[in-house]
């Protein structure tokens, strides 16, 4: 399979490469972005095709399948073109930079019926499973998700300080990271999900995007919580993380990256070796995608599912009075 990726100065695109170059009977065959200097330093290590322009570089190499990275504006952009060009992909959330833009994509990739898988990611990994294991009878009642991540600063350091301004990246934490939390409250609770109150806030960073969000959602009676940041002093890919779901029979708690416990009504504790993040599991994602699309079957998770989350995203950010 011949592999291209466009957008590669976002700072996501080791977590895509790095599997990619391991994988057998995949072989990258193409880099694009606007930056002349990281095209030509890709060229240089991978000794592929590259070009500033990513249409020019599609035309020229013909990839069988196109990882599409960049800014959060230029998204439906690259999508759309790979539609047209009936290319199969796999493109960065958000997508675009609100639930309009993603809805159209959707709809479009669904009348072209061509492959498009969006990464989120934790999907890919044990903790949704490990939560849906349960009886049918055992509902979630509560749940809540905190997901701080580091300072605004490492997107400057990344050379995406692009991120920091909502008319290129649609927003902050809501929307870069909150999204992996309305799609895991979707899968669990049900898609009526709606958005009852949302706060956000950039007293730390000053920015013109959030660095605090806390959102409230409801389904029926059930409640959850999503908080994000970017304030944690800790390396990129370190999270304050902790979850908390409460069912009928169970309470359920993440408290770092690597260890799920579950305790019943009675108090009896199980802890479980489980993976609650999401970095690790792009490498699982890049494997994923690609063996789907080989095999004709549909994306873990695709366009569709994005837009219902943008949807949202786009009433946490009306209610929480922050304009895009």
């Amino acid at each position: 399979m011949r592999l291209a990726f466009i957008g590669a100065s976002h700072w996501h695109l080791p977590l895509y490469l790095e599997p990619a170059l391991e994988l057998p009977g995949v072989e990258v065959v193409g880099i694009s972005d606007p930056d002349e200097a990281i095209v030509a330093g890709l060229k240089e290590r991978l000794g592929c095709a590259g070009s500033i322009d990513f249409r020019n570089l599609c035309d020229e190499v013909r990839p069988d399948f196109v990882i599409a990275l960049g800014r959060h504006c230029d998204m439906p952009d690259e999508a759309s073109y790979l539609i047209d060009a009936r290319i199969p992909f796999a493109i960065e959330k958000p997508c675009g930079l609100n639930s309009a833009e993603v809805a159209i994509l959707a709809a479009r990739v669904a009348e072209a019926g061509v492959f498009a898988a969006v990464p989120l990611v934790i999907r890919d990994g044990p903790f949704i499973d490990t939560v849906q294991a349960r009886p049918g009878d055992d509902e979630i009642a509560y749940m809540s998700f905190r997901f701080i991540a580091g300072p605004v600063s490492r997107y400057r350091a990344a050379g995406c300080a692009w991120m920091l301004d909502p008319a290129q990246s649609g927003g902050g934490c809501t929307i870069n990271l909150g999204v992996h939390f309305f799609d895991l409250v979707r899968l669990l609770v049900g898609a009526d999900v709606r958005v009852v109150q949302a706060t956000m806030s950039s007293a730390l960073s000053g920015e013109a995007i959030e660095d605090y969000s806390i959102v409230t959602l409801r389904q029926g009676a059930r409640t959850c919580v999503i908080e994000t940041g970017y304030f944690f002093p800790a390396p990129t890919s370190v999270f304050d993380l902790r979850y908390a779901i409460a069912t009928r029979s169970r309470y359920i708690v993440a408290s770092g990256a690597n260890t799920l416990e579950l305790r019943d009504r009675q108090g009896k504790k199980e802890t479980l070796a489980v993976s609650t993040t999401n970095v690790p599991h792009y490498r699982d994602f890049v494997a994923d995608a690609l063996w789907r699309c080989r095999a004709g079957l549909p994306p873990r998770a695709s366009l569709a599912d994005m837009a219902a989350i943008m949807r949202l995203v786009d009433e946490a950010y009306a209610i929480a009075g922050r304009g895009r």
